[in-house]
């Protein structure tokens, strides 16, 4: 896998690019939140840089990636860690880890290999989705089986 300067343009265009790539395939809908949720803006990318850095990613993907299957590649941790740690400052793994989560949810589903990304994410910057996600997380409560309407959804 070849190596980007810390904190680079590349080193964050190479994560989303492990974001969009987690799933195993490119999604239109995950392509599409790029410019609709303005992550290439957000995190100061340009789109030949992004387009550039995606297909270094897949070459070195195709020579280092572990391919159980036809068609398919597997990342194994290790590699998702050395992938972000290429990212070093703290402000620039928060915008990071709210990319990954805004284009992981593009399609309205989390896969494992999604998750995993994640994940390691949160766990290797000691970021919490609290503070990146754009709607407001709440904590878990237990309810009655039947139907409660929360009134703040009347409002």
């Amino acid at each position: 896998m070849r190596h980007y300067t810390t904190d680079s343009a590349e080193a964050m265009s190479r994560v989303v690019a492990l974001a969009l790539l987690a799933d195993g395939a490119l999604d239109n809908r995950e392509i599409e939140s790029l410019s609709r949720d303005g992550i290439c803006d957000r995190l100061h990318i340009s789109p030949e840089t992004l387009d550039r850095v995606i297909h270094e990613f897949c070459n070195d993907l195709l020579q280092c990636a572990r391919a159980p299957n036809v068609g398919q590649i597997e990342l194994d941790r290790d590699l998702v860690d050395q992938l972000l740690d290429d990212i070093r400052s703290p402000d620039l793994r928060q915008q990071a880890l709210g990319a990954i989560v805004d284009i992981t949810n593009a399609d309205g589903c989390l896969t494992g290999g999604e998750a995993i990304v994640i994940s390691e994410a949160m766990s290797l910057w000691g970021l919490e989705l609290q503070r990146v996600a754009r709607t407001q997380v709440r904590p878990a409560q237990q309810s009655s089986p039947r139907l409660q309407i929360d009134q703040a959804w009347l409002s």
